[in-house]
Order: structure tokens, then C-alpha cells, then sequence
């Protein structure tokens, strides 16, 4: 879904910016998305404070809304899916291979 509407925002997306914050992103207000995302999830030493400002400095109050929104939602279908233990289609596992090689996420579980 982020790669589609990148793609039809004409935006160059480098998914390794997900994994590695030294990529730049042509996203604008992509890098404090990312940082606000890094603080929620427990990834980054800034305070949620400094990640809020920066995006309602850079994107507006309603951006900053919108992130948030959209962070809660994930964490809620992710729960969901886990706790009703909804298999992942193989199909899906195929589509989405590029992603988790790039991003190494199967390292993530070998651990």
C-alpha cells in the first residue's frame, strides 16, 4: 500500500529507510514520520514531545493527528490478527518476499 501510493504521488521510495534512518526519504515529512514511529514503538531515545513538534512543525497539526491515527489502527488489526490467529496465505507470504528480504525481518524472528 505505501509503495502503490508512492508511486502515485511520483515519489522515489527506498524502503531501506525503514531499517536504516541514514537513507534519506523523498517523502515529505517522511524522516519525523519515521522518528515519531521509532519513539511509539520504543526504538528511539527522542521524547514523544520532540517527535510530535517535528511533525506538526513540518507537516501541520492534522499530520501529526493523521500518524497517530493511523499508528493506533495498526496495532489494533495486528492484535486482532494475532490474537485470532489468522494464517498468513501463501500468496501473500510470495507478494510481500522483496519486503522482508530487503528489510530483513527474517532476522527478527530467528532470534
Amino acid at each position: 500500500m505505501l509503495r502503490e501510493s508512492a508511486i502515485s504521488f511520483g515519489y522515489n521510495l527506498d524502503l531501506t529507510v525503514i531499517a536504516d534512518t541514514s537513507v534519506a526519504t523523498d517523502i515529505p515529512g517522511g524522516n519525523a514520520l519515521l522518528r515519531f514511529v521509532d519513539v511509539v514503538v520504543g526504538q528511539s531515545d527522542l521524547s514523544l514531545s520532540d517527535a510530535q513538534q517535528a511533525i506538526i512543525t513540518t507537516l501541520g497539526p492534522e499530520s501529526f493527528l493523521d500518524a497517530a491515527a493511523v499508528i493506533g489502527n495498526f496495532e489494533m488489526m495486528n492484535r486482532v490478527a494475532e490474537g485470532s490467529g489468522i494464517p498468513i496465505p501463501q500468496q501473500t507470504i510470495d507478494r510481500e518476499s522483496e519486503i522482508v528480504n530487503t528489510l530483513g525481518l527474517l532476522d527478527l524472528i530467528k532470534h
